[in-house]
Parts: structure tokens; sequence; C-alpha cells
């Protein structure tokens, strides 16, 4: 599929095939067209939480609103990052780029990050944020559907799947073969409401 055809035929899709399943192959793809997404330094710190366990996802349908998607597509991924990956072995993040490019961002990464909490969580959601893209786009790509949601327990789910204290919890994508239409698209705002040249 073209990239542009992907970008305007993504939508949230509600009702998924629960007998569908996904190649390894096509898993394999996804999860290595969304690691190319970018991350500030080079951090890498998405981490993806594949929910394989039928009788776990059930638990979550519970706490996400009854959402049919969570137990009836084929794969779930809890969208989650490490939010100290920056001091965790920084030196593997640039272990291919030349010396001198290395010593420069490992040594700036700790300073830039240390103290700043605020930042180390929103870096975080923003990394998640473009895994998520990549990977819907990706399944689209594969010609398959998704929906990100958001309509959870964040902090039971979080109990569920042990997240780590120092990770932060971002959206659910449900990706595998719809079975119905999406909606109509509501409606977009125009250019002229949203692009701002320069300055408001």
């Amino acid at each position: 599929m073209e990239l542009f055809d992907a970008i305007y035929q993504r939508r949230a899709i509600k009702a998924f095939d629960p007998d569908y399943t996904i190649s390894a192959e096509d898993e394999q793809k996804l999860f290595e067209a969304a690691i190319q997404a970018p991350t500030s330094f080079n951090i890498q710190h998405w981490r993806f939480v594949v929910v394989r366990d039928k009788a776990l996802r059930q638990e979550m349908r519970k706490l996400g609103n009854e959402q049919a998607q969570i137990t009836d597509a084929s794969l779930l991924v809890i969208m989650t990052a490490d939010m100290k990956a920056w001091e965790k072995s920084p030196a593997r993040y640039w272990a291919g780029a030349p010396k001198e490019v290395a010593d420069l961002l490992v040594g700036w990464m700790g300073p830039f990050h240390e103290g700043r909490e605020w930042l180390q969580r929103d870096e975080a959601q923003r990394s998640i944020g473009m895994a998520m893209q990549t990977l819907m786009l990706a399944a689209k790509g594969l010609e398959l559907d998704s929906c990100p949601m958001i309509g959870f327990d964040i902090e039971a789910v979080a109990k569920l799947i042990n997240l780590p204290t120092d990770h932060v919890m971002g959206p659910m994508v449900a990706i595998g073969k719809g079975t119905k239409a999406p909606w109509p698209k509501p409606g977009q705002l125009s250019l002229t409401e949203v692009l701002i040249n320069n300055t408001f």
C-alpha cells in the first residue's frame, strides 16, 4: 500500500475478527517498523507489551469499559516506555556512531535529563506516540486494522502487567482484521485553523 493511502485509510476500528491470526512474519514486520520511530538521543525507550494470555486480556477488557477490541483483535499491544533509559548503559544507543559523535551525545544525555522528571515523562510519551503511529501505519500497510485506546483503568492495567516503577504507561493498540467499516470521518478542522505561520 502506498504511504499516503495508508495515512488516509488508517482509522480506529472497533470490531475485529477474533479468529484471525497475524502470521509470525507479519508480526515481526510490524515491530521492526515500529522501532524505526525516532526517539530523543536515540534512547529507544519504548517497551511494547504484547498481551497474548487470553485470560489476562479478559481482565483488561473489564478494566477497559468492555471494549471488544481488547479481546477480539489478533494483537493487543500496551505501549509503555522506560523513563530512566537515558541512564541505563547509554553508550549502547550510539555504539555504531563515530566516537566523537557518540562521546558528545552520551555525555550530554545525563545533564539533559537529570533532575527533570517532567522532561523524562514527556520524552517517554512523545516517543510512545511516534512509535504507536508508526505501528498503526505499518499495520495498514499490511492491510490490517488498528485501534488506539486510552479508555481503560491505567493504574489497574499497569499492575496487571507488573509495570516497573520507572516506566510510564501509554495507550493500548489493538491490531487485526476489522469486521465492520468505521463510522464516516467526523470531520477535520481546516488547515486555516490549525496551521500557524511564524507566530500566533
